[in-house]
């Protein structure tokens, strides 16, 4: 294939290099422009559906996806006020049957180490760091960008996979800065022996409480665990990865259980996150120039379905590249395919946050009462939309719809 041929794609996280991965299963050549000087990733744990596990098999990853995870036995819902448990959702051998695929959580850089490999070892991938895009023209017949150096690159698509501040989307959408949500995130990593005994849950654990929430689980192997915990402090600004002070994570969590406040006291070397993400758009194309992952639909972390829908994204836009003459007809098709089912996630994470994570009063009760209600079943029923599909059929699953 000559260099018009090739598919351009802005940024070399998940999305991007899945992208490349699923472009490659199709015989597509693309080049990656990551505008950092190394290709990784910042932050720690991420928990996978297994609707991601379903988007790594079409990847041509999903072997190498499942040696590095850990696999986790419940959803664990915890009582931030009160110390007691709401209730848990198997993992087991009936979730496994019923959707197909495990749920795990893995470390985000060891995730992004996969896929990296992966498009390392494809003849059709090719990798450009320190090649920030900047802006792009484009015709009938191809793309061009413009890097932050000036430098201009041609070809014959450009998938924006930049990321929540991309510089695709801001010419393609034009809907300016994202909107910040007023919660902030604490993240740490911590040995397992620093976690309290009586703790070590092999669970995705949630403490939901007013305002505020715990998320802990195990990484590495069972080696580490991952801690994330969020409040809200009415931050104004966005924020990625600053470091902060023990004492300032604490000072949002004075007022729940003693055994939940222990976990926040084994923690060290905290950085802080300040959550944003957008409202659902329905247009992601301009002609040749489509948009991916956070790009097209950034989320909060509330349904833990970020690097998932992206992922989903991946497989659907190779799918619908795969030997098409009109691309700018497959981009739309790709968008149709994909808009509503990711709006829906990014709406429903909003509201998790709202009525699951952090409720208080008579609002928390109701949701203690309603969830601890539910059996394994009606909890499978409740998600099956989500973890039982590859993406592709939209809004929702077969599963899931009426007669």
């Amino acid at each position: 294939m000559t260099e018009k041929d090739r598919i351009l794609i802005a940024g070399g996280g998940i999305g991007g290099l899945a992208a490349a991965l699923g472009l490659a299963q199709k015989g597509l050549s693309s080049l990656v422009l990551e505008k950092a000087a190394e290709l990784g990733e910042i932050g720690a744990g991420i928990q996978l559906g297994p609707n991601a596990f379903h988007a790594f098999d079409a990847l041509g990853v999903g072997d190498a996806a499942r040696g590095m995870a850990v696999y986790i036995d419940n959803l664990r819902l915890m009582d931030a006020l009160t110390g007691d448990r709401i209730t848990h959702i198997p993992l087991d051998a009936g979730f496994r049957a019923r959707f197909g695929n495990p749920y795990a959580v893995v470390h985000r850089g060891d995730l992004h180490g996969v896929l990296l490999r992966a498009c390392r070892d494809h003849p059709l991938i090719d990798l450009r760091t320190q090649a920030a895009v900047s802006r792009y023209d484009q015709d009938s017949s191809a793309v061009t960008v413009t890097l932050a150096d000036e430098v201009q690159i041609t070809g014959r698509t450009l998938i924006g996979a930049d990321g929540l501040w991309s510089r695709v989307r801001a010419q393609l959408v034009g809907d300016g800065a994202p909107l910040v949500s007023g919660h902030t995130t604490y993240r740490s990593v911590i040995p397992v022996a620093e976690m309290p005994e009586d703790l070590r849950w092999n669970d995705a654990t949630l403490w939901a409480g007013p305002k505020c929430h715990i998320v802990h689980y195990p990484l590495s192997g069972g080696k580490l665990f991952n801690l994330v915990v969020t409040c809200h402090n009415d931050a104004p600004d966005p924020v990625a990865g600053k470091p902060v002070r023990h004492a300032d994570v604490r000072r949002g969590f004075e007022h729940i259980h003693p055994r939940a406040q222990q976990i926040i006291d084994k923690g060290s070397d905290w950085k802080l996150w300040v959550l944003c993400d957008r409202d659902p758009v329905m247009g992601w194309t301009e002609g040749r120039v489509a948009l991916l992952g956070d790009a097209a639909h950034p989320m909060l972390q509330y349904f833990a379905q970020g690097a998932c829908m992206a992922l989903e994204d991946a497989v659907c836009l190779a799918d619908e590249l795969d030997g098409a003459e009109d691309v700018a007809a497959a981009l739309i098709r790709y968008q149709d395919r994909r808009r509503l089912r990711t709006a829906r996630v990014q709406l429903q994470s909003r509201e998790i946050g709202t009525h699951v994570y952090h409720p208080s009063g008579a609002h928390a009760a109701l949701r203690n009462a309603v969830m601890a209600a539910r059996g394994a079943e009606e909890w499978f029923d409740q998600v099956a939309w989500l973890y039982g599909s590859t993406g592709l059929e939209g809004a929702v699953s077969p599963e899931t719809r009426g007669p």
